[in-house]
């Protein structure tokens, strides 16, 4: 146990978060995602949701403020404007993290091909479908 970090993140998540670089991205999915055929590296943080796996990882990782979108979601099949209720969650998520940040929707291929790019994947045990994000890494400035 450490102080002032969510308990979510343990050991082998926080490995991952400070080995990544700047522009390398992290996926956070649900538990239907395909994570083990997919992944580079697998996190698996069965028993938990997404949103409070996404809020753990924002509160300690910096969102990249050298691109334009730095914030993905998947989309409900190729409506990019649909939201369900996890998007939403989603997005309250990254507006309380990162309000200056807009969450982009990728469309099936896409996001698919973004995340088998990604230095992690982080499965978690979500039920609801879509319910998947993924993040890339900034910098801390001095």
């Amino acid at each position: 146990m450490l102080k002032g970090l969510d308990p979510l993140l343990g050991p082998d998540l926080l490995a991952t978060l400070r080995g990544m670089g700047h522009g390398d991205e992290i996926a956070i999915v649900d538990g239907n995602y395909p994570g083990v055929e997919h992944a580079r590296r697998l996190i698996r943080l069965d028993g938990h949701g997404l949103v409070p796996v996404l809020n753990a990882v924002l509160s300690v990782l910096p969102i990249d403020d050298f691109v334009p979108e730095a914030i993905f979601r998947s989309t409900v099949g190729p409506d990019r404007d649909r939201l369900d209720p996890v998007h939403n969650e989603i997005l309250d998520c990254c507006s309380r993290h990162e309000p200056q940040r807009s969450v982009t929707p990728l469309v099936g291929s896409a996001f698919y091909d973004r995340v088998r790019a990604a230095h992690a994947i982080i499965q978690t045990s979500e039920p609801r479908l879509y319910a998947n994000v993924i993040l890339r890494k900034g910098v801390i400035y001095p």
